[in-house]
């Protein structure tokens, strides 16, 4: 799916970069429009999703057909859910060569570079995610929020096994390296419990994690 209606929040950019609900001064706002223009050139969005039987098990435990795993979270978020989406995301290799640059020319908008990206691949996985939503709404079934490995007790180790299922290095170019990290580095994995209960739910990740704490939280 391509790019569709691309807004990049510049509160949440402010958010990344630690302003919390504050507004930058007039220096990093300008730094931040520079990012945004230059992310938007040089992106290249891709996704890939595929629908799985689901079944929770016992115990916290979760199968998703092609990889088991166990999380309370998760089970939590998949509740009354029958079937599942595994999901990636990237914003493709160009962003990264963008982030590389500053970070050898000019560490102030290389700071502010990673933030804008990192909010731009998350408004590029709501778009994606909002259009797969109503196309299953069509059909009366309904999607849980996204849930990526490493959030609250969702095991990163499962991001093995998503990027299996999905040929992601076919697919999008996404890659994995052994640290478990993905190349390019504005990527996304999740998964997306589908439901025949009209249950919707747009709490997003920050709200989902037990973090109370964190500097970067979305109040």
């Amino acid at each position: 799916m391509e790019l569709i209606n691309m807004d990049i929040s510049r509160r949440e950019i402010r958010r990344y970069l630690g302003y919390g609900r504050k507004e930058a001064d007039e220096s990093v706002s300008f730094l931040i429009e520079e990012c945004v223009g230059e992310l938007l050139k040089a992106a290249s969005p891709k996704s890939f999703y595929r629908e799985y039987p689901l079944r929770l098990l016992e115990e916290n435990r979760i199968d998703f057909t092609v990889f088991q795993t166990k999380s309370k979270n998760l089970t939590k978020n998949l509740k009354d859910c029958e079937m599942s989406i595994l999901f990636a995301a990237t914003l493709g290799t160009e962003v990264d060569v963008l982030l590389h640059r500053y970070t050898k020319l000019q560490m102030s908008k290389a700071v502010v570079m990673q933030a804008a990206a990192t909010a731009m691949i998350e408004e590029y996985c709501d778009e994606i995610n909002t259009a797969i939503k109503k196309e299953y709404e069509e059909h009366d079934l309904y999607l849980r929020p996204r849930f990526s490995p490493g959030y609250g007790d969702f095991p990163l180790e499962c991001q093995k096994d998503i990027t299996a299922a999905l040929e992601t290095g076919k697919r999008v170019g996404i890659h994995l390296t052994d640290s478990l990290l993905m190349t390019p580095s504005k990527s996304v994995t999740a998964v997306m419990g589908i439901s025949k209960k009209p249950y919707r739910c747009e709490v997003k990740g920050c709200e989902a994690c037990g973090k109370k704490d964190c500097a970067y939280r979305r109040n």
